[in-house]
């Protein structure tokens, strides 16, 4: 017998079996193995609000709201080198602020996250949204490939174009909202909320590049900031388009001074002191005459 012919039984022969079985009205029972296995998911009631997180300070809702984001979490540890890992850095900086904010008084502090839980990167702008937040600080930690050539802390706010396209999508999105940053844009055109959204945007990013101003004044001489600490990027976490945002990149986690200092409740502490005094005085700005 030839090698193509005995390939050819091989495929045949199953269909041939069955062919037979089922002209001659017999079939082959299949084991109940498995069969009455279940996955059930608890899912939320339609409409039921999603879980926001607790609200630190005073209970009076005029007081400002700071909503702190400890960047990665989780199963996303962010950059790690040498027993240091980007999420716990980024969380041990935002407890100290939170801490700090809270023994001051005055100012109201929620966290994204208060423990090492993930959450995806849309659900932290949105939060400060869905919380009416008046600033909005995300903390990371930067890495470098050459470990010990870059250090120090930068700055991001949303960049131009980036505001300009999240203004688009936002208004794509929510074109018939009811309010963004005070103004009414329930019932405009589309051309017209658009235009709101745009100047919202822009309000927005005047907001955040002063706080950053802010943070390099009242820092300079405690934190170490890298030499170009100003920049600006098209991060999605930095897109909300009614709350002023900046991303923190507290120092490089790849060189070894910076990664210390950052870890080191002293660090912690540094950081916590400078930041809290920038929020304060931001927020003086935005309630004086």
């Amino acid at each position: 017998m030839s090698m193509r012919l005995q390939i050819w039984l091989i495929f045949l022969a199953p269909l041939a079996l069955l062919a037979a079985l089922y002209a001659l009205g017999l079939t082959i029972p299949v084991p109940h193995l498995g069969r009455d296995y279940v996955v059930r998911l608890l899912l939320p009631e339609a409409g039921a609000p999603l879980d926001l997180p607790t609200i630190h300070g005073p209970p009076d809702r005029s007081r400002p709201l700071v909503v702190i984001d400890p960047g990665h979490g989780g199963k996303d540890p962010g950059a790690s080198v040498e027993g240091y890992r980007e999420k716990d850095i980024a969380l041990g900086l935002a407890l100290a602020l939170r801490d700090r904010l809270v023994r001051d008084g005055g100012i109201r502090v929620a966290l994204t996250r208060e423990d090492d839980s993930f959450l995806v990167l849309g659900e932290r702008p949105e939060i400060a949204r869905r919380m009416n937040a008046d600033l909005f600080l995300s903390i990371h930690a930067d890495s470098a490939a050459k470990a010990s050539e870059a250090s120090g802390a930068s700055i991001y706010t949303l960049s131009a174009q980036a505001s300009s396209e999240a203004a688009a999508r936002f208004a794509e999105r929510e074109n018939n909202a009811d309010r963004l940053n005070g103004v009414r844009i329930e019932g405009q055109s589309e051309q017209v909320s658009e235009i709101l959204i745009e100047l919202s945007q822009r309000r927005v990013q005047e907001e955040s590049a002063e706080f950053t101003s802010l943070i390099l004044r009242e820092g300079e001489g405690t934190l170490v900031f890298h030499p170009r600490p100003r920049r600006s990027a098209a991060l999605a976490v930095l897109r909300a388009p009614d709350v002023p945002a900046v991303l923190y990149e507290s120092g490089f986690i790849t060189n070894p001074a910076d990664a210390e200092r950052l870890a080191t409740l002293e660090g912690q502490e540094n950081f916590a002191e400078v930041m809290a005094r920038a929020i304060r005085i931001y927020f003086a700005r935005q309630t004086g005459p």
